[in-house]
């Protein structure tokens, strides 16, 4: 029986990954052999192939969707969290929602899009500040925002809404916006479900979406790319923003100097 450290994954087959994950999907893995060695030695023994070779080559010619969103999910990190960063949430809070509100205060359409949303938290997040800062208003205004993520899987567990909630989140918003699901578990309520459409969606696609985006948060996806993709990717995000319209990244990234995206503050930008 081969042993799990017996299964180390060539230089050859290494190589051909990378570049698969790369070009397809926008992923760097180069650095990250053990990573991948480590991650999915249990998936080739588990699909019954002797060695990466077997796999490799039934990944590149005969993978279903299922088999690349298995291996994926087992190479990115989906972790996310309730209130992540909250600094850009104030800022969003205190200046751009009374930029984009007074600028469709005829139509009150909004159009925000969560671009890599992992299980949900982020746009569920956005929502919940949104119904706070219209109150009584809500329901004139059409907030219904885009999320979107390369796996199927976390895109499973956004739809169903159910988590185990921080300390830090505010009480009002445990009232209001969650219902008990059994154990320590809550729901998100249906009002804040209603508000978000979950797609699957590759970054490395163009952005052809029916609508322009007054601002689209593209937190901690970033990190997994290299700078001649990142740069491609917030070219065509800026393509997608209508003009004066925000992108929002994680406190932990940046953003090339030669940028035609005008920096605000930490992590936020303007078009």
């Amino acid at each position: 029986m081969i042993e799990k450290d017996d299964l180390l994954i060539s230089d050859s087959d290494f190589n051909r990954m990378v570049s698969y994950v790369k070009s397809n999907y926008g992923i760097d893995l180069h650095a990250k052999r053990q990573l991948v060695n480590s991650r999915l030695t249990g998936v080739v023994k588990n699909k019954g192939f002797h060695d990466f070779k077997e796999y490799v080559d039934f990944l590149l010619t005969k993978g279903s969707g299922d088999d690349i969103n298995e291996l994926l999910s087992k190479l990115t990190t989906n972790y996310t969290y309730f209130q992540r960063e909250t600094e850009s949430f104030d800022y969003y809070v205190k200046n751009i929602l009374p930029a984009i509100t007074q600028k469709h205060k005829r139509d009150k359409i909004l159009s925000i899009w969560s671009a890599a949303c992992s299980s949900g938290e982020e746009p569920y997040n956005v929502t919940m500040y949104m119904m706070d800062y219209f109150g009584a208003h809500w329901r004139e205004w059409d907030t219904r925002m885009l999320a979107t993520d390369l796996s199927v899987d976390v895109l499973s567990k956004a739809k169903k809404g159910v988590y185990q909630l921080p300390d830090n989140l505010p009480n009002h918003w445990k009232r209001e916006y969650f219902k008990p699901a059994g154990g320590n578990k809550f729901a998100v309520a249906p009002k804040v479900r209603e508000n978000v459409i979950f797609r699957q969606f590759n970054l490395m696609e163009p952005i052809s979406f029916k609508r322009k985006f007054d601002v689209i948060f593209c937190r901690n996806v970033m990190i997994y790319f290299d700078q001649p993709t990142k740069t491609a990717l917030i070219n065509r995000m800026y393509d997608a923003t209508l003009p004066g319209g925000y992108l929002i990244i994680s406190l932990s990234e940046s953003l090339p100097p030669d940028t035609r995206w005008k920096r605000l503050t930490s992590a936020i930008f303007q078009k």
